[in-house]
């Protein structure tokens, strides 16, 4: 378990973050959201022992960050924002190193970078210099060096900036195939990666968290009421009439009028009632043709903005 509790980090006066505490379990796929400067980076850097708090305690595996300093580290790996890497050494030889640092015995230190290499996806670049990868390549080897050691956690943080889409594509599904085994916390302000990626979402902004949950559930909570969206063939203004009728319906309202009488409609309830089948029924009933009925879902965006922006 990654535990932080009241976690504050101040500069001169101005506080990074204040009083950030979260608990996340083992085997555990987190997202770390919010906008540039809200904390994500100083979070990261206090759970890794990179820097210290100036208030507050972080327990990573039941072993506290700084006072068993070296244990700890022992059991993380870490792909910081600016991936650290030595550009004039080869694929394998800066990864033998990084295995060198972390203690891999000898005697297993080849046969486990190759491991890594192949898990990575980089085991047909192993002799390449680094400085000549693409920032794809590149990004594989910051993450293959935080693998090294087979740490029971990972802390990466903005794995995929500055990455082409599908260079974004390839390190989603490599993150996503080592979260079988390992306990992931993903630092981003890029929403998709979230909601691709993690099952649980702590956001952050302006140093302190707002929420913290599954993006489901973010939704149920943060939506006062259900939406449907409607395409119908008939008369808007009788059609809305109708269905304002229908037991639950809040209000309804008509998008926009498509030509051959087709109309398009936005009908709210209460957040806990599923009126869809209602609204089927008045449509039929009345002899209009339903071509079309979803479910609005409140999106990642929208719970992002509701919850990071004073408007």
């Amino acid at each position: 378990m990654i535990k932080a509790s009241k976690l504050t980090k101040k500069y001169g006066t101005k506080a990074a973050i204040q009083d950030v505490s979260f608990n996340i379990d083992k085997g555990e796929v987190v997202g770390f959201l919010g906008p540039n400067g809200a904390g994500k980076t100083t979070t990261m850097r206090i759970l890794t022992g990179y820097i210290p708090p100036t208030s507050g305690k972080v327990e990573i595996g039941g072993l506290d960050v700084f006072d068993d300093s070296l244990e700890v580290r022992r059991k993380l790996g870490y792909l910081p924002e600016n991936t650290p890497l030595y550009l004039d050494m080869d694929v394998e030889v800066f990864l033998k190193y990084i295995a060198a640092l972390k203690k891999v015995s000898t005697d297993k230190r080849s046969n486990h970078v190759s491991k890594i290499m192949k898990v990575c996806g980089i085991d047909n670049v192993r002799q390449s210099t680094i400085k000549t990868l693409s920032k794809g390549y590149k990004q594989r080897v910051g993450i293959a060096q935080a693998l090294i050691g087979n740490p029971e956690y990972l802390i990466l943080d903005e794995p995929t900036i500055g990455l082409d889409p599908k260079q974004i594509i390839e390190i989603r599904e490599l993150i996503k195939s080592l979260a079988e085994d390992k306990t992931i916390i993903l630092s981003t302000h890029i929403l998709p990666e979230v909601s691709m990626t993690c099952s649980r979402v702590i956001i952050i902004a302006e140093g302190k968290i707002v929420a913290e949950d599954t993006p489901n559930n973010l939704e149920n909570r943060l939506s006062g009421v259900a939406k449907v969206l409607l395409t119908v063939k008939g008369p808007g203004e009788e059609i809305s009439s109708k269905l304002k009728e229908i037991s639950g319906v809040k209000r309804v309202n008509i998008e926009k009028t498509q030509a051959s009488d087709l109309v398009d409609l936005e009908v709210a309830s209460q957040k806990d009632v599923d009126i869809r089948g209602q609204l089927a029924q008045a449509v039929v009933q009345n002899n209009w043709d339903l071509l079309e009925m979803r479910r609005e879902v409140l999106g990642l965006e929208e719970i992002f903005l509701k919850l990071t922006t004073k408007e």
